[in-house]
């Protein structure tokens, strides 16, 4: 398989293009009200519950997650308020709502979402300290050795493939359209690929020799432009990053698919992250699914 791909190329400007992306994903993954704003992981069933630090108290009936908001509470979604009781339907598997609220001064929303076949609410607050206390994420320097031309090749239909948690007691499956190969110093290599952001697009989920080493253990992701009319792409590893389960301990992020185990070290992208958010207490998934 032929795997060359143009070594013509102006180092400086590829380490100012990274720099400048890695920036960008950098100020996304730190929203105010992103996963580095969620303060806990909640397993949602039939008795009501309430969140520390977000308005309600919470239950799911057979017509999906209810809220109860007292006098003086109140949560926005869409545009509507909503006061006393509120039903939010039935949500999709990967799907999710984020009805806002205020305290004070203080922005938040509660995520409602559905993962794995369990119903979780994670509620998001502005003053989340590790918003402010973050250090940014270390990484490889950018090397242009690690981008890699790749061939896709296509399933007949897209396969479902079922994956681990981050969190114990959850699995997701993805539809996987197809696999990626490449060659690195005379080896080949083959990856599952899942659908990317924009359509056409693939993402990897792998894992390589310096997991669990210099980067987290359990998954880095890289996004794959959309191959060509022959089926070749490029998967570029500087640009590999971490999941949100890097960071928190209140992330369901899937896992790496059986073969995105590489026995190579891929010495590019992101690194281990210095700093995490750590719940006080043991997350323990639900008897039964919701």
């Amino acid at each position: 398989m032929t795997t060359a791909l143009n070594t013509d190329i102006d180092r400086a400007q590829f380490g100012r293009d990274w720099e400048e992306w890695h920036r960008a994903h950098e100020t996304r993954r730190a929203d105010s009200l992103g996963f580095f704003a969620i303060t806990g992981l909640h397993w949602l069933g039939a008795q009501p519950t309430t969140l520390p630090g977000a308005p309600g108290t919470w239950s799911l009936g057979a017509g999906g997650v209810v809220v109860e908001l007292a006098e003086g509470e109140s949560l926005t979604l869409d545009g509507a308020v909503l006061t006393g009781r509120h039903q939010f339907g039935v949500i999709a598997e990967r799907g999710s709502l984020t009805p806002a609220f205020t305290d004070g001064d203080v922005a938040g929303v509660v995520e409602i979402a559905l993962r794995g076949g369990h119903t979780i609410l994670r509620p998001r607050r502005a003053d989340h300290p590790f918003l402010a206390e973050y250090p940014g994420t270390p990484t490889y320097v950018p090397n242009p050795r690690w981008r890699v031309a790749a061939r896709f090749r296509p399933f007949e239909a897209p396969r479902p493939t079922e994956v681990g948690a981050a969190v114990d007691g959850l699995t997701h499956v993805y539809d996987a359209p197809g696999t990626l190969e490449f060659s690195w110093r005379g080896e080949e290599f083959t990856l599952t690929a899942f659908d990317g952001k924009a359509p056409g697009d693939l993402l990897v989920l792998f894992t390589d020799a310096t997991s669990g080493l210099t980067t987290y253990a359990a998954n880095r992701s890289v996004g794959v432009d959309a191959p060509d009319a022959d089926g070749w792409t490029t998967i570029d590893f500087n640009r590999a990053v971490n999941l949100p389960c890097a960071y928190t301990d209140f992330a369901t992020c899937p896992l790496p698919p059986e073969g995105n185990r590489l026995p190579v070290g891929i010495e590019a992208g992101e690194k281990t992250p210095l700093s995490r958010v750590r719940s006080n207490d043991a997350l323990v998934a639900p008897a039964v699914a919701a």
